[in-house]
């Protein structure tokens, strides 16, 4: 790496064991700034996404593992901003986006899987995605009646444990994922809802941010507590060390944003890349096509 960090942050705090799981109320929604001053966090920002910018192109030309970042929290928790800022220097062309929203008609008749199945991300690629199959044991769990539209089998709707069934598919299926090439890293920007109250008056009282408020918004503040236990029970079942969540204090946007490319930056780097080494005979054929240009 032609590019030395000269500040790291320690992420292994914000890792969820595979074996003790986590505890949301234990864990802190803010933590001590990592940086001095604005000015300082854009310096910082500005250095992480310098670094991410130059993995991301040899993570590009090495083409031999796909990078699947899954981005979950509350409405406000920040997925949106951490997305644009955090890799806004990757090149376009290795990085796609993708925001799952309530499933379509089509989606439904399929099982719960396979609408992300069909974006994940191709072998030199980043795949960003902005809520995942995890609403399936989030959202779903917190309204069980939403199993009702999914089309499925009697008798599968009446299995008292369908949530662990469905942890096990996950858990299956990211280990399929990672044995066969995909890196996956599961980020929950973890929000007070004092915090979420905030962030959503502001998103009243300024106009330009009057399309991000939808009154489905507050009535999901309702369900806080369960959705609470419903994170805690996912993030602790469906952690592992080839599939690891991390749980980000998100009242600070900057602060959660600083962690976040932290740890894409870590697991770039675990990855132990090289760019593809030059055959004689290629070797050979560049330099007599430099021959030729340089006359």
């Amino acid at each position: 790496m032609a590019i030395m960090m000269k500040t790291k942050i320690d992420t292994e705090a914000f890792r969820v064991s595979p074996v003790d799981g986590v505890t949301l109320g234990d864990r802190p929604t803010r933590v001590k700034s990592f940086c001095k001053s604005k000015k300082h966090y854009k310096k910082l920002l500005e250095e992480h996404v310098e670094v991410l910018t130059e993995l991301q192109q040899l993570h590009y030309a090495s083409e031999r593992y796909a990078l699947l970042l899954v981005f979950q929290g509350m409405d406000g928790a920040g997925k949106d901003g951490a997305i644009r800022h955090v890799m806004s220097g990757v090149n376009p062309q290795g990085c796609e986006v993708f925001s799952f929203k309530q499933p379509s008609a089509e989606e439904l008749k399929h099982d719960f899987l396979w609408r992300t199945t069909c974006r994940l991300p191709e072998r030199g690629r980043i795949g960003i995605f902005n809520r995942s199959y995890y609403e399936e044991v989030l959202v779903v769990r917190v309204h069980p009646e939403l199993l009702h539209t999914q089309l499925l089998p009697e008798k599968v709707l009446d299995e008292k444990d369908i949530w662990e069934k469905r942890y096990r598919s996950i858990t299956d299926s990211e280990e399929h994922l990672s044995r066969n090439g995909t890196r996956i890293v599961k980020i929950f920007l973890h929000l007070s809802k004092e915090e979420q109250r905030k962030r959503f008056l502001a998103r009243i009282d300024e106009p330009d941010k009057n399309w991000k408020f939808s009154l489905s918004d507050i009535h999901e503040r309702k369900y806080w507590k369960q959705y609470m236990e419903a994170y805690e029970a996912c993030l602790s079942a469906t952690s592992a060390h080839h599939a690891p969540w991390y749980v980000v204090p998100a009242d600070d946007k900057e602060n959660a944003r600083l962690i976040v490319s932290q740890i894409v930056i870590d697991t770039f780097k675990g990855l132990h890349m090289a760019y593809p080494e030059t055959s004689g005979a290629r070797r050979k054929e560049l330099l007599s096509i430099r021959k030729q240009l340089a006359k």
